[in-house]
């Protein structure tokens, strides 16, 4: 008798303990998150959620929420794994990104682009640098000034074209997109970027989920990638 009130006492305080996933998603919704999706995290007693908010880390009990960075400490290095719930639904992407790659490649970046912004417009000029190191770059569309923009418009028909790594060489050499295009894929390039806290571009994301805001140059992004 005291081995099963003992039993039942252990299971009544798991139920307290731990909340389910869709409790913990419910928790989540309440507090205005949508599209939230619960799964296992590197934090013990937390989860992990994935939502329009971008990831956040929530405690098992439902009581405690984390946003921000996270990072994992492995020997002398420090890896920022904030973003790493977001990969699947970037690689989901990778037949809508225009790509350079690298013959010999050692790393794989995605850039969130602006067709109008300077420092894209530096990066991109310097594309067969990157690749030379290595490196191969793969778009994603980020119109800064929202989806209500020419700009959106603009990158809709660069990204649906029928080669688009040309249709976006010659954006970039100023030959914009005479015919504008609703922008749906354009649409969800962007929220992903609002998940991943992209406020600006270019920001590039690694292969590991880190996110790099700003330009960087092709043997300085090399150095960090190797490192």
């Amino acid at each position: 008798m005291r081995k099963n009130l003992i039993s039942l006492g252990i299971m009544a305080l798991s139920s307290v303990a731990f909340a389910s996933d869709a409790a913990l998603k419910n928790k989540l919704e309440k507090i205005g998150a949508t599209e939230v999706q619960i799964s296992e995290s590197p934090l013990s007693g937390f989860k992990m959620a994935t939502s329009n908010e971008g990831v956040v880390y929530i405690s098992q009990d439902g009581r405690y929420v984390i946003q921000g960075k996270v990072f994992e400490l492995k020997g002398d290095k420090v890896i920022d794994i904030t973003n790493q719930g977001l990969l699947a639904e970037l690689n989901s992407y990778r037949n809508e990104m225009i790509v350079y790659p690298a013959k010999n490649e050692k790393h794989v970046v995605t850039v969130f682009m602006d067709i109008t912004c300077h420092y894209c417009h530096l990066l991109h000029k310097q594309i067969k640098e990157y690749n030379d190191l290595g490196i191969t770059v793969r778009y994603l569309a980020f119109p800064r000034g929202g989806m209500n923009t020419q700009t959106a418009k603009q990158m809709e028909a660069i990204w649906t074209s029928t080669d688009k790594v040309n249709a976006l060489n010659e954006a970039e050499k100023g030959n914009l997109p005479t015919q504008l295009k609703t922008p749906n894929i354009v649409k969800k390039h962007y929220q992903l970027g609002i998940k991943f806290g992209v406020t600006g571009t270019p920001n590039i994301v690694t292969s590991e989920g880190e996110l790099i805001a700003g330009y960087v140059e092709p043997k300085e992004l090399a150095k960090m990638l190797n490192e």
